[in-house]
């Protein structure tokens, strides 16, 4: 075995080592992207007490944020095609420096949702840039490791940074907390102005209309994909605590959630490993490892089943976002940026279907009424992603030795 992995790493070509030093700085942005969107979620007391509001009210910040990702994405990536990558990455960073130091500043509620709005549009152009940005630093065969690196951001940011955060809110005050977030968005403006390479925009002859891409073979399976795993994924995630209250565990919220965070960073460490070989493979694995996890959590009695459940679920989904950008990218092509815009309008559409969904079944059926739903959800996930066989998640060894050119294969 130690002799087949030295003559694989042999193999390893100089210009395909991923340029670590280089895509490091999109994993903090990644990671302030979902910081600053998540932190209010564990400062709710602190920040209804500094400004005078309800909790139900600190809570709709994080909808602001939600909203201008939602509402700008497309809008953003369809205006600033033609632009350098660099300058467009460092002003919505940018947005975040400002947006969190005007937060910590604020004392009126109305300036704060502003702030949230905006540093929720920076986020919408972020999300849609990073997977590209990734991409084009690496050769075509190694786009899902760098994608996965970019990633590797998220969560961390729900695993650590948002404990972390809440506990120096705790401390220090919500305001420092968010000032915090301010000062490390400028050392990652400083970070990405070093050390990150710049990439053209996209000349008006090549940048394809909207309905184009969405036209494109493999496109519209992912998104289909991003809808029903995100939708499914949110309904639980986001009434975690109302199936913890059944189940005499309330107060175990923030251990369970640790518990999901680390799983994740297992996720994204295997999908990392093994994406460029086995999108497709690891595609339906996720789902189906989320679809055991829901029925673990259905039959779940006792603590250790909950954790084991909700492990399994951290582990099925910390690599989701990689795999489904990864899979985008392939079917988009040169039109990855807009196709990223739209997946990240229909992520931000799965987060608010899945509070809105969640509530009525809640409201009026109860947190039984969950496991059914969702269990449809994977299963159409599932069905789309085993149908996209030839475009959208095909298999990635196929698709590699295809694209290997006839010398490339003769040699081996």
């Amino acid at each position: 075995m130690t002799r087949a992995l030295d003559e694989r790493i042999e193999r390893i070509k100089p210009g395909d080592r991923l340029p670590l030093a280089k895509l490091l700085p999109l994993a903090l942005a990644a990671f302030v992207t979902i910081l600053t969107e998540a932190l209010p979620a564990g400062l709710l007391a602190q920040m209804s007490a500094g400004l005078g509001i309800s909790q139900a009210a600190v809570g709709q910040t994080v909808t602001a944020y939600a909203a201008g990702s939602l509402l700008a994405a497309i809008p953003l990536v369809i205006l600033t095609q033609r632009l350098r990558r660099r300058p467009l990455l460092l002003a919505a960073i940018a947005g975040f420096v400002v947006t969190n130091a005007l937060t910590a500043l604020s004392a009126s509620y109305a300036l704060t949702m502003a702030a949230r709005f905006i540093a929720g549009v920076s986020a919408g152009l972020i999300w849609a840039l990073l997977a590209g940005y990734a991409a084009r630093m690496v050769p075509e065969h190694r786009k899902g490791a760098a994608i996965a690196v970019a990633m590797a951001g998220t969560p961390l940011a729900l695993s650590l940074g948002v404990p972390a955060g809440t506990l120096l809110g705790t401390w220090t005050g919500w305001r420092v907390a968010f000032g915090v977030m301010s000062v490390l968005a400028v050392m990652l403006l400083v970070w990405v102005r070093a050390i990150v390479p710049d990439f053209a925009g996209q000349a008006r002859t090549r940048r394809p209309a909207l309905r184009a891409v969405l036209r494109l073979p493999g496109v519209r399976p992912v998104l289909l994909v991003v809808l029903t795993f995100v939708l499914a994924h949110n309904l639980l995630y986001t009434y975690i605590a109302s199936f913890l209250a059944t189940a005499g565990m309330s107060e175990s919220i923030d251990r369970v959630l640790l518990m999901f965070g680390l799983a994740s960073l297992f996720g994204i460490l295997i999908v990392g490993v093994l994406i460029d070989q086995y999108l497709r493979v690891l595609t339906l694995a996720s789902t189906f490892l989320f679809a055991i996890a829901v029925w673990m959590l259905d039959f779940a009695d006792g603590a250790i089943a909950v954790y084991a459940s909700v492990g399994v679920w951290g582990l099925a989904f910390g690599g989701a976002a990689t795999l489904f950008q990864t899979a985008l990218a392939d079917a988009a092509g040169e039109a990855m940026d807009a196709a990223q815009a739209v997946l990240v309008t229909v992520w931000n559409l799965a987060i608010a279907g899945g509070g809105v969904v969640g509530g009525v079944l809640l409201d009026r059926i109860g947190i039984g009424a969950f496991f059914p739903v969702l269990l449809v959800l994977l299963g159409v996930t599932f069905v789309v992603v085993w149908s996209a066989r030839s475009k959208g998640f095909p298999a990635r060894m196929e698709t590699r030795e295809t694209e290997l050119a006839p010398a490339e294969r003769c040699s081996r």
